[in-house]
């Protein structure tokens, strides 16, 4: 129970911060829409500007008392996922924008993170059960090359070698085509490479790194070299006691590293320019949307939140100890 309780009071913080920093800032989105119409060169007697300056604000749920905006601000965005019509594309909702995009930024972010967990935790207990091989310290030594690297570097270089210099890749991300068509397909697959790949390594990375220092403590516990003592096979010992009782903390680490992961996507997805969360979040700052930054905040916020829920209420299903706690 209390996992659906710290989900909602995440979600409930996230929400609450999002509604008042915007309210912060000395620009206001109404004035500045009316600005931008009267600069165009349209002509409006003052009391049809009064009229659109009200209609505008409720649009954009500015009017009322800051108690009243609240309201509808939760009502409105977080139980019907209603933001209101984007100004980059009026009169479409933004939340329908916003759902055109974000399976793109799921379908990178979860691809290659679980990639990465993947094989990540399986080179690192590899690394760290037999820790004196030549092997494992060679894997050691690239995922601490690799790891300190931010996500926007190693895209930047991916695109640079693979993208401009060997011409492999195509600079930008495109993907054409009607929906599940093998066009469709290919094109996504083709779009989705480096931006998947600088994900990908990063993540590795730091799996292997944890991993490793897990599981080499593991392998010195007492019931391993117990184990052993029996005359057990080598690889049945690092699959029954050591892997499984390394994975465990992995499990946890994997909901706590979302929040980052999605964040480093979205500064991929600016980067390659893949059709994503990322890329319109970066359009509609650069065209004052406020309709469409609230949203793509606000569902961010959701789709973090519920899939680290996701992932803790599976770590009982793994680890015994906790469903009899």
């Amino acid at each position: 129970m209390y996992r659906f309780i710290a989900y909602i009071v995440t979600i409930w913080i996230g929400v609450t911060v999002i509604f008042f920093i915007p309210r912060m800032f000395p620009s206001d989105p109404v004035e500045g829409m009316i600005g931008q119409m009267l600069a165009r060169g349209g002509t409006m007697m003052p009391g049809e500007i009064e009229g659109m300056r009200q209609a505008l604000r409720m649009q954009f749920g500015l009017d009322g008392n800051i108690f009243q905006q609240y309201w509808h601000f939760i009502s409105n965005n977080i139980f019907r996922l209603d933001f209101g019509p984007s100004l980059m594309s009026f009169p479409t909702p933004a939340s329908e924008i916003i759902g055109r995009n974000m399976p793109y930024t799921l379908f990178l972010m979860l691809g290659s993170t679980i990639l990465g967990w993947l094989i990540g935790n399986t080179i690192g207990l590899l690394a760290g059960f037999r820790k004196n091989k030549w092997s494992s310290k060679i894997m050691e030594s690239i995922a601490i090359f690799l790891y300190p690297i931010p996500y926007f570097v190693v895209a930047l270089v991916l695109q640079i070698v693979f993208a401009f210099l060997l011409g492999w890749f195509p600079l930008q991300s495109t993907v054409y085509g009607i929906p599940w068509t093998i066009p469709w397909i290919r094109s996504l697959l083709t779009a989705s490479i480096l931006p998947a790949l600088s994900i990908f390594l990063i993540s590795m990375g730091w799996w292997i790194i944890s991993m490793k220092a897990l599981s080499s403590t593991t392998a010195a516990e007492d019931y391993v070299q117990f184990a052993r003592f029996r005359g057990l096979p080598e690889g049945e010992i690092g699959r029954k006691y050591v892997f499984r009782n390394s994975l465990l903390p992995q499990i946890t680490a994997l909901g706590l590293s979302l929040g980052g992961v999605f964040g480093g996507a979205l500064m991929t997805e600016i980067i390659f320019g893949y059709p994503g969360v990322g890329r319109l979040m970066r359009a509609a700052i650069s065209a004052s949307d406020y309709n469409m930054i609230l949203g793509c905040v606000t569902i961010s916020i959701l789709a973090v939140s519920t899939a680290t829920l996701i992932v803790d209420l599976i770590l009982p299903f793994v680890d015994p100890r906790i469903r009899r706690g």
